[in-house]
């Protein structure tokens, strides 16, 4: 179980469920010797920083890497007309915050 949290919780979040999964989501918690929503939050938070390392981490293999590599350090060619008229389109279209 995560330390207790050092940030005051304001924001509420709600969920239906049916009544079997209320009963698991009891019983787990029981089982953990906390609340319902202690349990569902330290739960849920572990499982969306585990989707969100996933979707930020790229993982290689070695010859993946190798290509990665030679990639990154081949000498720079000159931008196509496509990837010219693509920028332009990007510049025009996209505003910084």
């Amino acid at each position: 179980m995560p330390a207790v949290a050092t940030h005051r919780r304001s924001d509420r979040l709600v969920a239906r469920v049916t009544p079997e999964d209320k009963a698991l989501l009891e019983r787990a918690a029981g089982l953990e010797g906390c609340s319902v929503a202690v349990f569902v939050v330290s739960h849920v938070r572990a499982a969306a920083e585990e989707v969100v390392q996933r979707h930020h981490v790229v993982r290689l293999n070695q010859a993946e890497s190798q290509r990665f590599v030679k990639a990154l350090t081949a000498p720079l060619k000159q931008p196509t007309k496509r990837m010219r008229d693509a920028l332009a389109l990007h510049q025009a279209s996209v505003t910084e915050r």
